[in-house]
């Protein structure tokens, strides 16, 4: 008996696991093809001066194949070129969403929609740092549109479709799953779902759908080492694209939160190395330069563990909190400091405009000659001389490494002469004697570790080093 009901329990899930595939996608193609566009652009560039690509600079044969060019109409006069994308419309009244890089530097752009319409449209505006821009068309009628969905919604392994202009061949429709989930490319606020629907040439600022028909995703990459798909396409997540698109129609513009901070992450060595902090999480704080975050007392050397009420897990993390926040909003960012948390409230300022140029610290009094031998690095005072020559902003202080033994931890970690270490234990260092008390204060405590500030040409960065002898 137990043996047929184990019969139809399998029967039953096989049942369900074949309801969740689809038997075809026919009914969700035909729902939202009429609100995904094909785009054209037109470009007028210089013409070329010359035969290049052909002969080298300077051959013989240059003046031949320059008068052959000109004989074909190839010579000086400017030339008309065209590219193909795709994208989609979200709205009745005409907003269509594509990528930056579809429509970069056209001068004209046309829509094209499933039943043949043509429209002309205008840039609303455009976002470089996640590849979406925002057109206008102009129509007497109601356009068919499309709506956003919920991107954090969209889980490893379901089904979604990736419509598009592939390789000019328009309003093609590929299935697939997503593969994976907050893939990073190459940009500071990049949130991708990476997907194996085919994605290939001419799919760019397409939408990707799930199984509602709402947009989950804009079709913006693909890996491939011959151009082609091969199954590792990425779209950038609705949740990032919707914050975009909302802001570029209120101002024509991004309008991103600034904290004002240089940042690092926490690696597991540091862990040791700074008083309370249990866990390699958070953003290590590597310099202030003159912003929101300065004028609300924050200092290089702590660590920030939430921002605005949320736990910062790492510096992609941050940036991303940062930049979703809305400009001029007080925010309560908790720091770690000295051992303990810290409460600071910061009124954030705009990323696009600010000036990231910091006040120079007052001068010291001239710190002693000496050259000693520290922990696998020979170290030196700073100088006015050596502050010049190793680019170092006026009224810099600390210690200069004139050499690292290749065998010294110190070596493993990075460290190189010509390094500049400002701070041990978030203090600042103006003599070789400062330096060995911080290591005296750390071995002390029961650290391992002593945490440097290493400034190199002028950018600056934590290195946790052993102090055990």
């Amino acid at each position: 008996m137990w043996i047929a009901g184990l019969a139809i329990l399998l029967f039953v899930a096989q049942s369900i696991a074949a309801q969740a595939r689809p038997d075809s996608f026919s009914d969700l193609a035909k729902k939202v093809s009429p609100a995904v566009v094909n785009i054209t652009t037109s470009t007028v560039v210089a013409g070329r001066t010359g035969p290049q690509g052909i002969v080298p600079k300077g051959s013989p044969f240059e003046d031949f194949f320059r008068e052959f060019q000109d004989r074909n109409g190839e010579g000086d006069a400017p030339r008309r070129t065209s590219a193909l994308g795709s994208g989609f419309v979200i709205s009745e009244d005409g907003f269509v969403v594509t990528n930056n890089h579809v429509i970069d530097k056209a001068d004209e752009i046309k829509v094209e929609f499933f039943s043949g319409v043509e429209l002309d449209a205008t840039v609303i505006g455009t976002d470089p740092k996640t590849d979406i821009a925002l057109l206008k068309v102009e129509s007497d009628e109601p356009l068919p549109f499309v709506n956003f969905g919920d991107s954090d919604a969209a889980l490893v392994g379901d089904w979604v479709l990736a419509m598009g202009n592939p390789l000019g061949q328009g309003f093609s429709i590929s299935a697939g799953i997503v593969s994976a989930r907050n893939r990073a490319l190459s940009g500071s606020y990049d949130d991708y779902i990476q997907t194996d629907a085919a994605i290939n040439r001419g799919n760019s600022g397409g939408p990707l759908f799930n199984m509602d028909g709402d947009v989950v995703g804009v079709n913006t990459a693909i890996l491939s080492p011959n151009g082609g798909s091969i199954g590792i396409g990425f779209s950038m997540a609705s949740n990032v694209v919707t914050r975009v698109v909302d802001q570029l129609k209120e101002f024509g513009e991004t309008r991103r939160g600034w904290l004002g901070v240089r940042i690092q992450n926490v690696s597991e060595d540091m862990v040791e190395a700074i008083e309370g902090l249990d866990a390699a999480e958070g953003a290590m704080v590597t310099d202030v330069p003159e912003g929101p975050a300065l004028e609300a007392g924050m200092l290089a050397g702590d660590v920030i563990l939430s921002f605005d009420g949320k736990k910062v897990e790492d510096v992609r993390g941050l940036v991303r909190q940062v930049g979703n926040t809305d400009v001029g909003k007080a925010v309560r960012v908790v720091v770690l400091r000295d051992g303990g948390q810290k409460t600071l409230k910061v009124t954030l300022g705009r990323r696009e405009t600010a000036e990231n140029t910091g006040d120079a610290p007052e001068a010291e009094d001239a710190p002693e000659a000496i050259e000693k031998e520290i922990l696998g690095l020979t170290v030196t005072p700073l100088t006015d001389s050596m502050r010049s020559e190793l680019g170092a902003a006026d009224g810099t202080t600390g210690l200069v490494v004139t050499g690292v033994d290749e065998a010294s931890t110190a070596y493993e970690k990075g460290l190189r002469a010509g390094d500049i270490l400002t701070e041990a234990s978030q203090q600042k260092l103006t003599s070789v004697s400062d330096l060995e008390d911080r290591i005296d204060e750390a071995r002390e405590g029961g650290r391992k570790s002593l945490l440097l500030l290493v400034r190199r040409a002028g950018e600056p960065r934590f290195v946790a080093l052993n102090i055990e002898e």
